[in-house]
């Protein structure tokens, strides 16, 4: 299996402690049961890059609150903050360099429900407050009655392969000189190779076939998961739509790997290493360099 950022959590979630009331105020009450310290839903970590927790039984109590999940019979709880929504990402980057694999998976899962949690304080059928349900795992409606759930939104994330080399893109808030793979939201009725396909025409004019897939990921920002792809392309032609990118290049192995090192005469910065672009692309590398330019997995469900 391939790692990717903002997995390998290691809770037990305890999905069904999330509606005994008794059972979540015995969690609470627990010798060692903490509550993540945020700034709004940023994380924040202490000298060693680790997040810090807060004794549960010290705070005041939370009107809403997370439970996350035991670790190793720990349990750990995340506070629903109101904040600002559609915050862009890129100002907590640095810090995410920091953290663990473990640390940015469960703050990621936090943060992924803490948006969710502003983005529905009222029912979208009948416009009444929702408050807390099911230990922070959903919201219900005071007013109708309807359960609200956190979902994720499905989206494709892709390189296309052509006689030895990836086409990467970059969009014009990238840092300077960064590059990664496409993507795009996957839309109703779509499955994942039509929508692997649609994006890379729509963005660059390219055509594919052969979609296989590499991994996915959990993106908290708001909360998507990434499903990671790679394609066939049947002509190097690029036709450009520049209201989605600024700019899209063809990469051969020895440049993406360049990228990949951090080699100051790379053709591109390469995405950060929590990001499944970067994976995407160190996967590509690693299947020629194994010798099994085919070896990547099938589609889920491809027999």
């Amino acid at each position: 299996m391939i790692r990717t950022g903002f997995t390998g959590a290691g809770l037990d979630r305890a999905d069904h402690l999330r509606l005994d009331e008794a059972a979540l105020a015995e969690l609470a009450g627990r010798e060692g049961a903490a509550m993540l310290r945020l700034d709004g839903h940023d994380p924040l970590v202490d000298d060693e890059g680790a997040l810090v927790w807060d004794a549960l039984a010290a705070l005041e109590a939370e009107a809403e609150r997370i439970f996350l999940g035991l670790a190793e019979e720990r349990p750990l709880f995340a506070p629903v903050p109101r904040v600002e929504i559609g915050r862009p990402a890129w100002g907590v980057f640095p810090i995410l360099s920091l953290m663990s694999a473990q640390d940015a998976a469960i703050w990621g899962a936090a943060r992924s429900l803490i948006e969710w949690h502003n983005r529905h304080l009222f029912c979208g059928r009948c416009g009444a407050p929702t408050r807390v349900y099911r230990a922070g795992w959903g919201r219900h409606c005071t007013g109708c009655g309807l359960d609200h759930f956190p979902r994720v939104d499905p989206v494709v994330i892709m390189l296309a392969e052509h006689d030895g080399h990836v086409l990467v893109g970059r969009q014009p808030q990238y840092p300077p000189g960064r590059y990664s793979a496409l993507a795009g939201f996957l839309e109703p009725g779509e499955s994942i190779e039509e929508a692997v396909a649609r994006e890379l025409k729509e963005e660059a004019g390219v055509d594919v076939t052969g979609v296989r897939y590499v991994a996915s990921q959990p993106w908290p920002f708001p909360g998507q998961l990434m499903i990671a792809c790679i394609g066939s392309a049947a002509s190097a032609d690029i036709v450009l739509d520049t209201n989605e990118l600024q700019d899209a290049i063809w990469v051969d192995r020895a440049g993406v790997a360049a990228a990949l090192a951090g080699a100051p005469d790379a053709p591109f910065a390469a995405p950060p290493p929590f990001a499944i672009a970067r994976t995407l692309l160190q996967a590509w590398v690693d299947a020629r360099v194994d010798g099994a330019a085919d070896g990547l997995a099938p589609p889920p469900g491809a027999a």
